[in-house]
C-alpha cells in the first residue's frame, strides 16, 4: 500500500506534537533521558532560528518527524565571516526509522536551503547517519573549532561545490545549543514519565563526541 508522504513547514499548532516526537526519538539514545525536546522548545524563539527551514514530514496525515535549522557562521584567518547553516535536532519517530523518511526530509531541506542562498552546512552527529547524505569530515574542508581541533563528530556539507576553497575556517556554533540542564530537567518533569536507562548507543555517542581527528 502506498503511503501518502508530505513535507511542509511546521505550524504553531504542530509545536507540542513535534516536541513529543523529538523526545521519543532521542530518549535514552545519547544519555539516559534526553534534552533535545527542550532544545526544540527554546530554539523557536531564538534569533538564530530559521522558521523557513523548519519542516515536518507527514505520513498519511500524521507527523512522524521534523528538522530544524539555525543560522551560524564560519570565520577565516583574515576575519572574513561566512553565514552558514546547522541543523538539529532532526528526528523520525522510532517506528518509522530506517525506512527512508529521514533521508527524504533532509534532502528536501537541502533544496530549500539552496533556494534561500545558503551553500554550507556544518553539523555534529554520528558520521554513520550523515556521510551517505554528502557530509564529510570537517578536517577535509579545513574547518576547525576555535581551539584548533577537528572533532570526529563535526561534519561539513557543501551545498555548492568547492565553495570553501581550502581556506582555514573556524566554526562558531549558535548559543542556542548551550542548554541549561536544570531548565531542561524542569521542562521534562511536566511531561509523561519515561524511564531513563543505559543503552550501548550512549557509549557510541560518547566515543564519537570525544574523538578528535589529527
Amino acid at each position: 500500500m502506498n503511503k501518502m508522504i508530505k513535507i511542509r513547514n511546521e505550524e504553531e499548532t504542530d509545536c507540542e506534537k513535534v516536541e513529543e516526537i523529538t523526545r521519543k526519538a532521542f530518549w535514552n539514545l545519547y544519555i539516559p533521558g534526553c534534552v533535545e525536546h527542550y532544545l526544540v522548545h527554546v530554539m523557536r524563539s531564538h534569533k538564530d532560528f530559521l522558521p523557513e527551514l523548519d519542516f515536518v514530514i507527514e505520513v498519511d496525515n500524521q507527523i512522524i518527524g521534523n528538522i530544524m535549522y539555525t543560522r551560524t557562521k564560519l570565520i577565516d584567518e583574515s576575519g572574513e565571516e561566512k553565514d552558514i547553516l546547522t541543523f538539529g535536532p532532526v528526528c523520525i519517530l522510532p517506528e518509522y526509522q530506517r525506512k527512508g523518511y529521514g533521508k527524504k526530509l533532509m534532502e528536501y531541506s537541502f533544496e530549500q536551503a539552496v533556494a534561500l542562498g545558503y551553500d554550507v552546512i556544518v553539523i555534529f552527529g554520528n558520521p554513520g547517519n550523515y556521510v551517505s547524505r554528502g557530509f564529510k569530515s570537517c578536517n577535509k574542508y579545513n574547518v576547525s573549532l576555535e581551539n584548533g581541533t577537528y572533532p570526529a563528530a563535526m561534519m561539513v556539507k557543501e551545498l555548492k561545490p568547492d565553495v570553501l576553497d581550502g581556506r582555514k575556517w573556524v566554526y562558531y556554533q549558535s548559543p542556542v545549543f548551550e542548554i541549561d540542564e536544570q531548565e531542561a530537567g524542569r521542562f521534562d518533569e511536566g511531561l509523561e514519565r519515561l524511564e531513563k536507562k543505559y543503552r550501548p548507543s550512549q557509549e557510541e555517542f560518547y566515543i564519537h563526541s570525544h574523538s578528535i581527528i589529527q
